[in-house]
């Protein structure tokens, strides 16, 4: 185990340059201490590794330094083969490079590794649309992308429900959800990350000027997790009551699911019918009315009244239609 992380460490510092002890400890799990000790094991072992010290110190490795050796196993080269997706490479900008990538990747490894992770390649593919969508289209995808890479701020026009408005942007990452991108960035009149839908640009300019920094210790996974969590738990600002079959219950899961696991959790036995009663997230009784007519008679709405009344409504008008 300390073996493969001596070894970490050392790629670390060759890919990202000068890494503070705290950081490194951060990001192996381990204490300050541990850390020191397994720089001291790289230096006898002849890594020129050095530490500087002050606010911005930290370790690195001596200029033009670099080692060849990777130790990457069979079971890496497969796993590293699902990190091209080449939707996304394309949609960047970046379909060519990835391939002719691949290819040098596969090459370098030894014959059984490369075999391997070419083969893994080769049979497993990743969509990340969902069925029955498309992705959409996003012209400003690769120079956002190069704004991204050269630390440049862009100056968007972002349509939003509130309507269009300009910003400038420092760009600090790009995320693709569900077939759509997302741009993490700060914008100028508001400091701190915030997120935009790519596809909702409608012109865009990429500025001479240099981006503002990412917040001290920003790491974009743990943003999007959060900001992801923090958007759904917003968006559902109420509850509803529901008496449903049992197939109706099953049913509660196309919903999405956090109304699922919420149904799951509430879940208790109604007298009548011998269905179940539970209790569920919602936007709004508008939005709730479209996502229950879904369900047609295997749900039965207790609560609120207004979404009772509404669904009992326009099922009248449907039954109208039938007469």
């Amino acid at each position: 185990m300390r073996a493969s992380r001596l070894l970490s460490i050392l790629i670390l510092l060759q890919t990202r340059g000068r890494v503070s002890a705290e950081a490194l400890a951060a990001e192996f799990e381990v204490s300050v201490r541990t850390i020191y000790r397994d720089v001291d094991q790289l230096s006898a072992a002849g890594v020129p590794v050095y530490a500087e010290r002050g606010r911005n110190g930290g370790f690195a490795l001596a200029e033009g330094y670099r080692t060849k050796l990777t130790g990457m196993t069979a079971s890496e080269a497969e796993a590293l083969a699902f990190a091209g997706l080449p939707a996304a490479a394309g949609a960047l900008g970046l379909g060519e490079a990835l391939a002719a990538a691949q290819l040098k990747l596969f090459a370098a490894l030894p014959e059984d590794a490369g075999h391997s992770a070419a083969r893994v390649a080769a049979r497993f593919h990743v969509d990340p649309v969902d069925w029955f969508r498309r992705a959409e289209p996003v012209d400003a995808l690769p120079a956002i992308a190069g704004a991204l890479w050269g630390g440049k701020k862009v100056r968007v026009r972002y349509e939003s429900w509130k309507g269009v408005t300009e910003r400038t942007l420092s760009p600090f990452g790009l995320v693709l959800k569900g077939g759509q991108w997302y741009l993490v960035a700060e914008d100028d009149l508001k400091k701190g990350p915030r997120t935009f839908r790519v596809g909702s640009i409608r012109s865009f300019a990429v500025l001479e000027k240099d981006a503002s920094a990412p917040p001290k210790g920003f790491r974009l996974e743990a943003y999007w997790r959060e900001a992801s969590r923090d958007f759904e738990t917003g968006l559902m600002k109420a509850t509803a009551t529901l008496r449903v079959s049992e197939q109706g219950f099953k049913s509660l899961w196309r919903l999405g699911a956090h109304v699922g696991e919420a149904a799951e959790k509430s879940r208790r036995k109604d007298e009548k019918r011998g269905w179940t009663r539970v209790e569920i997230p919602i936007e709004s009784v508008e939005q709730a009315a479209r996502d229950l007519r879904r369900l047609g008679p295997e749900a039965e709405v207790l609560e609120p009244e207004p979404l009772r009344a509404r669904l009992k409504d326009e099922a009248e008008k449907v039954a109208r239609l039938y007469e």
